[in-house]
């Protein structure tokens, strides 16, 4: 079955690891997720079966908001409670130290990704190499931080709340802030809440059509073309501008982009949505 959803990670499982319970759960072998969660990590990850997984990169999943706790005094190398590898006692801040040392995260942010991450230097994970105790040399990467707000502050645990553009590490965040206060932090949670649009709702299945980030265009000629994946003429599409459109014909829909006036598909005679209530 063709199905698009969103789990609740739990903690301690890798991303790619919680799709072995989801196969056995669903009783399917395709099954694909996007946005990988950190092991330690919780919430929203969207996952699909079937035809669905190959929706991910249409997707609209932006922004993503994150609620964490930071553990001032704590160290770790990998930036969360896998790695603690110190604690220091350290005096209380003041609520408005917390609170400044937020917002100046705020906004357009560039800054180092943590060493253990899934980017690829030379072939390999940077997290590969930072558990062979290899050098990790990452470049700086960019964020827009949109919001960033202090849920409560019990010392030495800063509760935070962020909505970030895709990619951000939150863990970074974390040690940013602890960086602008003076002494070493860890995240010790990071729960996920949603991306874009898409939230934890007892896996509950989604209508794509609904999530996919690309505007509709009208295909006038007959039905069966697309079905069948014929070739297709820019004359018989409502909008002829260059771009990236969703086209649905009554069982099925595709996704074609028109470039220097050829039409070309890039995905075909995917299923269309049946609500399983109807």
């Amino acid at each position: 079955m063709n199905r698009l959803f969103v789990v609740n990670k739990p903690m301690f499982r890798s991303s790619n690891n919680y799709m072995g319970y989801v196969k056995r759960k669903y009783g399917t072998k395709k099954v694909g997720f996007s946005g990988t969660l950190d092991p330690f990590a919780t919430g929203c990850l969207i996952v699909a079966t079937g035809q669905y997984t190959k929706l991910f990169q249409y997707l609209k999943k932006t922004p993503k908001k994150y609620k964490a706790t930071l553990w001032l005094g704590a160290n770790s190398p990998s930036l969360d409670i896998e790695k603690i590898d110190s604690i220091q006692d350290i005096a209380p801040f003041k609520k408005e130290q917390i609170q400044e040392a937020l917002n100046s995260i705020q906004g357009e942010l560039t800054y180092f990704p943590p060493a253990f991450c899934a980017k690829k230097i030379g072939g390999k994970r940077a997290y590969e190499l930072a558990r062979e105790g290899k050098e990790v040399n990452l470049k700086t990467i960019t964020s827009t931080i949109y919001d960033i707000r202090l849920i409560n502050y019990n010392h030495p645990f800063v509760h935070f709340e962020a909505t970030v553009s895709e990619g951000t590490y939150i863990r970074s965040l974390g040690a940013l802030i602890a960086d602008i206060l003076g002494v070493d932090g860890t995240l010790s949670s990071l729960h996920r809440i949603q991306e874009g649009k898409f939230i934890f709702d007892q896996e509950k299945m989604l209508n794509p059509f609904e999530y996919i980030a690309l505007p509709f265009n009208i295909y006038t000629g007959e039905p069966s073309d697309l079905e069948l994946g014929k070739k297709l003429q820019l004359e018989n599409f409502q909008a002829k501008e260059d771009g990236e459109y969703l086209v649905e014909t009554k069982n099925f829909f595709a996704i074609i982009e028109i470039k220097n006036k050829e039409v070309i598909y890039k995905l075909n005679r995917i299923e269309k949505f049946k609500d399983p209530h109807v």
